[in-house]
C-alpha cells in the first residue's frame, strides 16, 4: 500500500478536510519532504492546472499524482449528475470529462463524490440512481482510453441520497455495462454507515480502488476512535495495493496533520 495526501486549490471548501492548501509547489514539496508517495488535488477545475508545470513538480519531487476530485464541480459550480434537468446533467458530464482528461495524462483517476447529488437533491431516489449510472457508464468509458479507472465514493446517509455504502457501491457497480469504475472507500463515511468496516472491504474486494486514510471524527489517523488493526488486515486479504489518502481535517494545522497521518500510515502498514 502507498501514501497519498489531499492538497485543496478550493477555496469555497476551506476548513473542508483536506490536509494541505498552500498552493500546488510548497504542497507536493512538502509531501516529499515527509515521504509521501503521492498527491490528489482537488481543484476548481483544469482551467487552474497548468499540466506541464505539475508534472515537473511531481518529477522533481519524486511523486505521483494519485487522483484529482471532481468534488467542485458541485461546492463551486453547483453541477450534479443526478440533476432533474437534463442539461445541467450534461454540463455536469462535462466537467467530469474534463478531470479525466486532466488527470488521465498522469495516469490517474477522477473521483467521483459530491457530485453524485447530495442529500437534498431533488427527484424520486429510482430516478436519481439511474441518472448517476448514466454518467459512471459515461465516464467509465470515457477513462477507458487512458487506462485507468473512475472512481465512485458511496457517502454517508447525512451527504447523499445514493449509495451509502460498500455493498450498495458494488451492487450498483455491477448492474452497468462499464467495467472500469471503482469504489473509493472512505474510512469516516464507513464508520457511520457499515456495521464493520473490515467486513465491508473483505466484500468489496477487486472493487475497492482507492481508500480515504482517515480517523472516525474526520481527523487525521490516530486521533479518534478508529480501530486500524482490522482494516490493514482487510486490505491485505483483498490484496489491495493502492493509496491510503489522507482525507482529513487539517487538525490542528495542515502541517501537523500531515506529520501524523505519515506516523500512523508508517505504523500501520509497516507492522
Amino acid at each position: 500500500m502507498k501514501s497519498c495526501i489531499t492538497i485543496s486549490l478550493v477555496e469555497e471548501a476551506r476548513g473542508g478536510p483536506f490536509v494541505l492548501w498552500d498552493g500546488l509547489e510548497k504542497s507536493i514539496d512538502f509531501a516529499a519532504e515527509l515521504g509521501y508517495d503521492a498527491v490528489e488535488i482537488f481543484a476548481p477545475g483544469v482551467e487552474v492546472i497548468d499540466a506541464d508545470a505539475l508534472g515537473k513538480m511531481l518529477d522533481k519531487a519524486g511523486l505521483k499524482l494519485a487522483a484529482l476530485g471532481t468534488g467542485a464541480g458541485w461546492v463551486k459550480h453547483k453541477l450534479q449528475l443526478a440533476d432533474p434537468d437534463a442539461g445541467r446533467r450534461e454540463e455536469a458530464r462535462k466537467f467530469v470529462r474534463t478531470i479525466i482528461d486532466c488527470a488521465g495524462q498522469f495516469g490517474a483517476a477522477a473521483i467521483i463524490g459530491s457530485m453524485q447529488g447530495p442529500s437534498g437533491h431533488t427527484g424520486d431516489a429510482d430516478t436519481a440512481r439511474g441518472y448517476l449510472c448514466e454518467a459512471l457508464e459515461d465516464g467509465g468509458s470515457h477513462a477507458a482510453q487512458y487506462n485507468v479507472p473512475l472512481i465512485y465514493e458511496p457517502l454517508n446517509r447525512y451527504e447523499t441520497r445514493q449509495c451509502c455504502t460498500v455493498a450498495d457501491g458494488v451492487s450498483m457497480l455491477e448492474s452497468l455495462s462499464t467495467d472500469n469504475v471503482r469504489l473509493l472507500c472512505d474510512l469516516f463515511h464507513m464508520n457511520i454507515e457499515e456495521t464493520s468496516i473490515a467486513d465491508a472491504l473483505i466484500a468489496g474486494g477487486k472493487w475497492v480502488g482507492h481508500i480515504h486514510f482517515v480517523d472516525s471524527n474526520r481527523r487525521p489517523v490516530g486521533l479518534g476512535h478508529m480501530q486500524y488493526g482490522p482494516i490493514i488486515t482487510a486490505l491485505r486479504q483483498i490484496g489491495y495495493d493502492g493509496y491510503l489518502c489522507a482525507e482529513a481535517f487539517p487538525y490542528p494545522d495542515p502541517h501537523e496533520a500531515a506529520r501524523q497521518t505519515m506516523r500512523a500510515f508508517k505504523y500501520w502498514t509497516q507492522s
